[in-house]
């Protein structure tokens, strides 16, 4: 172990003798949050699922005057959810990102701008298509900083994700602003806030092409699975092929009078009727969950927001959060690794933001390894001349070094959002001082 962290280890660890001794702990057990989603199963995923083995029709294309329905009944409710036009059902939400990043001609040459700190996929969309990813730095919302994306645009600047973190939505005005007038694209990352909002629009609406996630840590959930919502025609056809081989069948070309394009070559993200059926069920729950999950959280912070000097997580828009966490920052990473182990402590866990990677930190990032040494992306003078490392986000290691949050559960029950509110109120103070 290092003197650095050995000597914070002794601080936490005194610290937490100290809080112990200062009282009997808030709880006497430990306080879980769980997936959402799975908390909400009922007979409607059961009967959902049932029907699907009763016609033995696993396959949403399947012929005959009576086709399948689950899956495709499932993209008109979410459509109509997020007030979008058109919803193509995938996968996964890997698949959904790289389904929207093929629906805007996203290739070799192009420049993508995302934020230093999320999921593996965000980034891997973008080299899969042989595109070149560009990180930006974050702010105190853990998402990316507006104020950083000027300064990475190019000529080869094609698009930017926007990616709404850990159940807050990123700050879309200026985001939109800054695309507008670079004439850029703009996808929208939803996996870890589908049914968040934004000034009253739900997110995905909002850019050009949104992607979600339905894997089993989202709001609604299949185990797996992914969603993604447009409003223009072209690029919901261009999304269906990519995700059928190339074709463009059953309700999808329906949904479009007029199709536009030739086949091309895809892959194959189609999603089953099992699944579909699952996420049909969900979708006329979401807003049931999203309701109890942000009355636990808006409870929590009512609970804390006199606290002195309190420090919470920026939100951009604090009614369109879903309110998966109560995030505290503090000076530095000392200060917020002793507020946890005190909150462990109390048996309230506190945990650093999550969900998500450093990705310039990612060894396979900061070296370029890819499937193959001939791939695209780091091959042009600009590829190779792109630099990752902590180097080039040094403010998203700092932010993320400062901040833990509770992270909150829809059916936590009012003595556990009280408990919550109690042991940040013991330990917070004698933390921040």
């Amino acid at each position: 172990m290092k003197r650095r962290e050995f000597v914070a280890s002794v601080a936490a660890a005194a610290h937490v003798g100290a809080s112990a001794a200062a009282g009997k702990p808030v709880r006497e057990t430990p306080l879980r949050s769980r997936s959402w989603g799975p908390l909400f199963y009922d007979e409607a995923e059961r009967r959902e699922v049932a029907e699907v083995i009763e016609t033995r029709r696993p396959f949403r294309f399947g012929g005959g005057p009576n086709p399948p329905v689950k899956t495709a009944t499932f993209e008109k409710e979410f459509a109509a959810r997020m007030q979008a036009k058109y919803a193509l059902a995938v996968t996964s939400g890997t698949a959904a990102l790289e389904t929207a990043v093929s629906a805007l001609q996203i290739g070799p040459g192009d420049e993508v701008i995302l934020p230093a700190w999320t999921w593996h996929s965000t980034f891997t969309a973008i080299v899969r298509a042989g595109a070149l990813p560009v990180c930006a730095e974050i702010d105190e919302s853990f998402n990316l900083d507006p104020s950083d994306i000027e300064s990475r645009i190019t000529p080869n600047t094609k698009a930017i994700i926007a990616v709404h973190l850990q159940g807050n939505p990123a700050d879309m005005d200026p985001i939109m602003a800054i695309a507008r007038k670079h004439r850029l694209k703009v996808i929208e990352d939803c996996a870890q806030a589908v049914g968040a909002s934004y000034k009253g629009r739900p997110l995905g609406s909002i850019g050009d092409i949104g992607a979600f996630s339905h894997q089993l840590s989202k709001t609604i959930t299949a185990g797996e699975g992914g969603s993604v919502i447009t409003n223009d025609p072209v690029l919901f056809e261009r999304a269906c092929r990519f995700h059928d081989v190339g074709l463009f069948q059953g309700p999808h070309k329906a949904a479009v009078t007029d199709a536009k394009l030739n086949p091309f070559v895809g892959t194959n993200f189609r999603l089953n009727e099992f699944s579909g059926g699952v996420l049909l069920a969900q979708i006329r729950k979401i807003d049931t969950i999203i309701k109890a999950v942000r009355a636990n959280a808006h409870r929590v912070y009512d609970g804390i927001r006199d606290l002195p000097g309190a420090h919470l997580r920026r939100l951009p828009d604090p009614e369109g959060e879903l309110g998966t966490g109560i995030f505290l920052g503090f000076q530095d990473k000392e200060q917020r690794d002793r507020y946890m182990a005190a909150m462990k402590a109390e048996n309230i866990p506190a945990v650093p933001p999550g969900g998500s990677v450093i990705l310039p930190i990612q060894p396979y990032i900061e070296n370029k390894w890819t499937a193959h040494p001939a791939w695209p992306t780091w091959t042009s003078e600009r590829g190779r001349a792109i630099r990752y490392g902590a180097a080039s986000c040094p403010r998203t290691i700092d932010i993320l070094s400062r901040f833990a949050g509770v992270l909150i559960d829809p059916k936590f029950t009012k003595a556990d959002t009280d408990d919550i509110i109690a042991a940040i109120r013991k330990v917070y103070p004698t933390i921040r001082g």
